[in-house]
């Protein structure tokens, strides 16, 4: 696995083990997965989004952004 996408996976786990879930385009995912596939769509970009309840963190979601060129 690159480096990079190593990091991603130990950001991931650290933050699944303390009990935040992981969503990848709407569905639940785990942080090996999320790793796994970034790895693999390098060409794809995805956006974080962090969804937070009464100011703790509860999940991440990475959804695949689109640019719509003319």
């Amino acid at each position: 696995m690159h480096t990079q996408m190593q990091q991603l996976y130990l950001e991931l786990a650290t933050l699944e083990n303390q009990g935040i879930t992981i969503w990848m385009e709407g569905a639940p995912s785990t942080s090996e997965k999320v790793a796994s596939r970034l790895s693999v769509q390098e060409e794809s970009s995805y956006m974080r989004d962090y969804i937070f309840d009464e100011g703790v963190l509860k999940e991440i979601h990475f959804d695949r952004i689109t640019c719509n060129q003319p």
